[in-house]
């Protein structure tokens, strides 16, 4: 536990004249949350993204009684986390209870799911529900649950959490993990809480396709709705799973395809479900035609396949990130934004104020790059890419021509 009461030595002494106080560099420190991830044992993986998340070091993990490791991609610090889980083959893990909220991917295998309400329900009957390769879902803040596994091989998921900012803030395990309160506005062992509901809603933000489950069987499959904000063909939903905060969204990029560049704030990590493709990434401040201005080193590049992850803003500031479909399927991606603070795409306002979708191109007063305005190279290296494949770009090709 962090106390700056104890951990502070010495006696502060004031500069003299105009002299700067303390020094002017000093080391990022480590906040509660990243005590506690040493503390469980396992490895902690930190990077832009990874390949796929099959090919991550695990290690035996006590408190959850399977194996796995954390995954805290560079620019999420402190906004929200990500582990790696494995449950062994006929293995029944640990109950867990935990005031994060807590939704999961399943990478591969399949299992169960064993839901209580809270601790005094220990004794009777869980809800239950079934996973297996490619479901989404959430765990209810604060429920007692636990992952089974009934079959002989290993089941992997991929978890997203809040857990940073609680850990951050209450800096007390004891708090986090044996808070007897139920949350009950959350869930409440209503009938039904785990059943698929596949209606579609209008976000009550932004109006896009919401769609109010809190499990998804088959999140590679599942039926997508166009939008056409993240370009041209372009599907998304936006799951709301079990009246949790935690951000999140699927979208669908065609074959032949890729997103316009756009900008934002760390928080955004995609991971990759079907397909595959690469995400380009850099910071804005070295302009918007990194290739044709000399600064392609300062570019980084991510490929992935199913399983795979990458943070589209991997540093402090605004990160311009754009992603490219180069499969003979379309590019499908769960986009995972962790809190509300990121919804917006990190546009810190007061209640009523009118926004401007950032998904507009600059001429319109949104954050994307036009396709007749990004940097030649993207065009042409996307092309290539494809070609790799036996594939040709199904662009449109006035969209590479500004218009009058």
């Amino acid at each position: 536990m962090t106390n700056y009461a104890t951990a502070a030595k010495g006696t502060f002494v004031p500069p003299t004249g105009e002299e700067f106080a303390g020094p002017r560099k000093f080391k990022s420190p480590k906040q509660p949350y990243d005590i506690f991830m040493e503390s469980e044992g396992i490895p902690i993986h930190r990077d832009i993204g990874y390949r796929d998340v099959r090919e991550l070091e695990l290690a035996d993990w006590a408190r959850t009684g399977g194996r796995g490791a954390y995954i805290q991609l560079l620019g999420t610090e402190e906004l929200w986390g990500m582990y790696v889980l494995e449950v062994p083959g006929g293995a029944a893990l640990e109950i867990e209870q935990h005031i994060y909220e807590k939704i999961v991917y399943v990478v591969e295998g399949a299992g169960t799911t064993e839901v209580w309400r809270s601790t005094d329900d220990l004794g009777k009957e869980p809800q239950r529900f079934e996973w297996h390769d490619g479901s989404l879902f959430a765990i209810p803040l604060n429920a007692r649950h636990r992952f089974v596994n009934g079959s002989d091989k290993r089941a992997l998921m991929v978890v997203g959490t809040t857990a940073p900012p609680v850990f951050n803030l209450f800096d007390n395990t004891a708090f986090v993990f044996d808070n007897p309160y139920p949350f009950e506005e959350r869930y409440n062992a209503e009938s039904g809480f785990f059943d698929y509901h596949d209606d579609l809603v209008p976000d009550p933000v932004r109006g896009r396709a919401m769609q109010v489950t809190s499990l998804i069987p088959d999140l590679v499959n599942l039926e997508l709705p166009l939008d056409n904000q993240r370009g041209p063909g372009m599907r998304r939903i936006q799951p709301w799973m079990a009246n949790a905060r935690f951000y999140m969204k699927i979208l669908e990029y065609q074959i032949g395809r890729y997103s316009p560049a756009h900008y934002h704030p760390p928080s955004a990590v995609l991971l990759c479900v079907k397909g595959g493709g690469y995400t380009y990434t850099w910071p804005r401040e070295i302009g918007l035609r990194p290739w044709a201005d000399g600064k392609a080193d300062q570019v980084k590049r991510v490929d992935y396949v199913p399983g795979g992850l990458v943070a589209a803003a991997p540093g402090g500031g605004d990160w311009v990130h754009q992603h490219f479909a180069v499969s003979r399927e379309p590019l499908r991606v769960l986009a995972m934004n962790g809190p509300p603070s990121a919804r917006i795409g990190g546009l810190f306002a007061p209640p009523g104020k009118e926004l401007t979708s950032s998904n507009l191109g600059m001429s319109e007063g949104g954050r994307s790059i036009e396709y007749w305005a990004e940097d030649p190279h993207i065009r042409a290296e996307f092309e290539s890419e494809l070609a790799k494949v036996g594939l040709e770009s199904t662009m449109p090709p006035e969209l590479y021509t500004r218009p009058q």
